[in-house]
């Protein structure tokens, strides 16, 4: 019923796709990753890239020795019990995570149980090394598999542009551009905004936890509240924007456009003369 009619794992008609298949791909995605230095035993990294890694349909995130495990195919779905055989003996994590997409989920008549399924829960958020800075991760509720990997380096660029800057960061999540901004950037301010209370709350004890004081999250409406900050007159040496998904399908790409029209048209009316804006898309 998947709107993907091919999923490709080898141009070999005669290889079987059994476990010792799927176990060899995911030994050379965690070697190459190991390769690239993406090993540290408190940091995070993204250990399968779904189609980058011949896996479509697997991603595999890990945070300290816990792992994230997305499953977005009915192939690799009915399949996971090896794949999880493969990464336990692989990465000895303590615990293993299974997540899905709501939507992805449905269109894949994928019908997994989110949740812990292998080893042992962290007792409280899983803790993580990021650019010299420590996050709490919701393995459990957290968003995606519980942290925006791609964007580690992208923080840490972003910050070189900061210092003495008033900084707005909208849809901050679990404030990964506004602890880097204030930590490696020294602005002088840096103001959060997310829809999510959850999201808030973690961003507020991160904050805590690296010892930030110059840096407040609040949970609001980010468009509602780019039209009240600019109603008010507010002036901002930098705004980063990284808004979640807008189009989750193609019928919906003309008021995506819309939406990233509007958010960027507003922060860029809410900077100061020579002000930087950061802008990002899904």
């Amino acid at each position: 019923q998947s709107r993907i009619r091919v999923r490709l794992y080898t141009w070999d008609a005669e290889q079987p796709l059994d476990s010792l298949f799927f176990g060899e791909r995911l030994r050379r995605a965690i070697a190459w990753r190991a390769q690239l230095g993406l090993d540290e035993p408190h940091g995070a990294a993204r250990l399968v890239y779904s189609e980058a890694d011949g896996l479509s349909g697997l991603i595999v995130d890990r945070y300290g020795p816990w792992l994230s495990v997305q499953v977005t195919s009915l192939a690799l779905a009915s399949r996971l019990d090896p794949l999880l055989d493969a990464l336990s003996e692989f990465t000895q994590p303590r615990g293993i995570y299974v997540r899905t997409e709501k939507g992805a989920a449905a269109a894949e008549g994928i019908t997994l149980r989110d949740g812990l399924c292998r080893g042992e829960a962290p007792d409280g958020p899983a803790f993580i090394v990021e650019n010299d800075l420590r996050y709490g991760i919701d393995l459990a509720e957290g968003q995606k598999t519980g942290f925006y990997l791609d964007q580690r380096d992208n923080r840490r660029a972003a910050a070189s542009y900061m210092r003495d800057r008033r900084v707005l960061d909208m849809f901050c999540y679990s404030g990964g551009f506004s602890l880097n901004a204030s930590v490696h950037g020294h602005a002088r301010e840096v103001i959060g905004y997310d829809a999510s209370e959850r999201a808030v709350a973690l961003a507020r004890a991160n904050a805590e936890l690296n010892g930030v004081t110059n840096a407040r999250f609040e949970a609001a409406d980010c468009f509602n509240t780019l039209d009240a900050l600019h109603a008010a007159g507010e002036r901002f040496g930098a705004v980063v924007l990284d808004p979640p998904k807008f189009a989750r399908s193609r019928s919906a790409v003309r008021d995506a456009m819309r939406a990233y029209h509007r958010v960027n048209r507003l922060s860029v009316g809410l900077l100061e003369p020579d002000g930087i804006l950061v802008t990002c898309s899904c």
